[in-house]
């Protein structure tokens, strides 16, 4: 009866052809080609865990007063919103885990986007004919810290309240449109009318997530189509895909990274405490809490806040602060711009238009790589600087020292980190000074175990003659020659 149902499906929509072509794709065996997956299956926790939060979160701003079992906000008046927040904590069976597990996972799923995508940047990944994919990445990347920004401002307590309100003054910083932006988006001036958490929540729970789905059919449509990238090897090459099929052997390794992926989270969930709101209490304008920073795909906007100085600019009649303008808009701007363009820009300064299906070893792109440690640091210092009240207590220094550390180490330590990066690949690949490049160094090693640096144009009688120099091997370049052909093992896709 089964075969007989599946035979009338396929007579009718024709997909046994389409699926065993899905079913026979190959995927590299390299272990970092799993960092999307924990994305993937990060975004399905957050999926799963947000229908269930969904059912119980009221987004209103409308005060009531509080009657649940947390006791010190026994009696005090709160916004519905944080009261189903904590009410979700304490009265829901599950419900702590969940909304741990749900604010976990948003913080794995963007971490993993991160380093999946440095991953691509460094080992070229992103060059033709694969920069559409690269763009659809990044945007996911955005979208992803959008809606993460509006999920954690959802519980309407002291931390998120505050965050609300350094994104009206971020709004209303933009010269001429500012203001009229920021009345449209809150229902009049700040505070509003109370309609902005509902808001907030159709954004997050509809037209964001709709989006990142969007783009992420669009990911691996393209994936599909492009076939996978792969590192150089035994048998690799620009025309052919070598690895194991989908089924049965990759299938069965992503469910398990499904499963693997989910128990993380959860463990997490369930073992480590992440925004205690009820703690944090609900937002009062004129209150703030100490040592309280917002997660951490968020933490460089605000590192990048508090370091700026406080300037202005006045005149024809207005009045622009730079201080909020510069690091929240300008910088951001510009740090997503070059991301979008990067594949472009690479292009036109090496001239290279040719198709890539094989990828780099950074080391052998010393000017690449420099440029995303640059970035990296860059990133990592605005985000250190996100803690400079908590290092300024920890060291017993004061604040405004800390603060002019930061100042100068923002835009100092990620050059300086470009040139020592750049000079490090170069030695690597066997160069004497930065652009003077020498045929590269080979690896050798020995029957011990142990690793070297042998020079191509080692010759006899300089003590490299009882060495055989031969790159490091690759799992698949140690699969036996008699198994590498059989079922399951190794595949080559032409």
């Amino acid at each position: 009866m089964i075969d007989s149902s599946l035979r009338w499906v396929d007579d009718r929509l024709g997909i046994a052809k389409g699926g065993r072509t899905f079913l026979d794709k190959i995927f590299p065996d390299h272990w970092s080609f799993m960092l999307g997956e924990i994305a993937l299956y990060s975004f399905l926790v957050l999926l799963g865990t947000g229908v269930f939060l969904s059912l119980y979160y009221i987004p209103s701003a409308h005060e009531i007063v509080y009657h649940g079992s947390y006791l010190p906000l026994q009696g005090q008046k709160v916004s519905e919103a944080y009261a189903s927040s904590v009410g979700l904590s304490f009265d829901v069976k599950s419900g702590l885990l969940m909304r741990q597990a749900h604010h976990w996972a948003a913080d794995i799923f963007l971490g993993a986007i991160a380093v999946h995508m440095a991953r691509v940047f460094f080992t070229g990944a992103f060059r033709k004919p694969r920069e559409l994919n690269w763009i659809v990445g990044v945007s996911m990347l955005l979208l992803g810290i959008v809606n993460g920004f509006l999920g954690y401002s959802l519980p309407d307590d002291l931390v998120s309240g505050t965050g609300i309100r350094i994104t009206y003054s971020i709004v209303e910083s933009i010269p001429l449109v500012g203001s009229y932006l920021g009345f449209f988006l809150f229902g009049g001036n700040y505070p509003g009318n109370g309609i902005i958490i509902p808001r907030f929540f159709l954004l997050h729970v509809l037209i964001v997530p709709a989006l990142i789905i969007g783009l992420l059919a669009a990911h691996l449509g393209l994936l599909v189509k492009q076939k996978h990238t792969q590192f150089k090897g035994r048998g690799k090459t620009e025309h052919n895909v070598v690895g194991s099929p989908m089924f049965p052997t990759f299938m069965a390794k992503t469910t398990g990274f499904l499963f693997m992926t989910t128990a993380v989270t959860f463990i997490l969930a369930g073992f480590a405490q992440i925004n205690p709101i009820w703690q944090f209490g609900q937002y009062e304008p004129f209150q703030i809490s100490y040592a309280v920073q917002p997660d951490w795909y968020m933490g460089w906007l605000d590192g990048a806040l508090r370091i700026m100085p406080s300037w202005e600019f006045v005149g024809w009649g207005h009045t622009i602060p730079l201080e909020v303008l510069l690091p929240a808009v300008i910088f951001p701007g510009i740090i997503f711009n070059i991301f979008f363009a990067w594949p472009f820009i690479e292009a036109r300064h090496t001239g290279d238009l040719a198709y890539h299906n094989l990828l780099d070893r950074p080391r052998d792109r010393p000017k690449r790589t420099g440029a995303g440690a640059m970035m990296l640091m860059l990133m990592f210092m605005v985000f250190s600087a996100s803690s400079t009240d908590v290092l300024a207590n920890f060291f017993q220094i004061r604040l405004n020292s800390v603060l002019w550390f930061f100042r100068i180490a923002v835009p100092v330590i990620p050059v300086i980190t470009y040139f020592l990066t750049v000079k490090i690949c170069e030695e690597m690949a066997g160069a004497e000074g930065i652009g003077k490049r020498k045929p590269p160094n080979l690896v050798h090693r020995s029957a011990t175990g142990e690793f070297s640096t042998v020079p191509t144009e080692a010759r006899p009688g300089d003590g490299h003659e009882e060495l055989e120099a031969v790159p490091v091997p690759t799992f698949i370049d140690m699969v036996p020659a008699d198994l590498a052909t059989g079922p399951g093992i190794r595949r080559v896709m032409r």
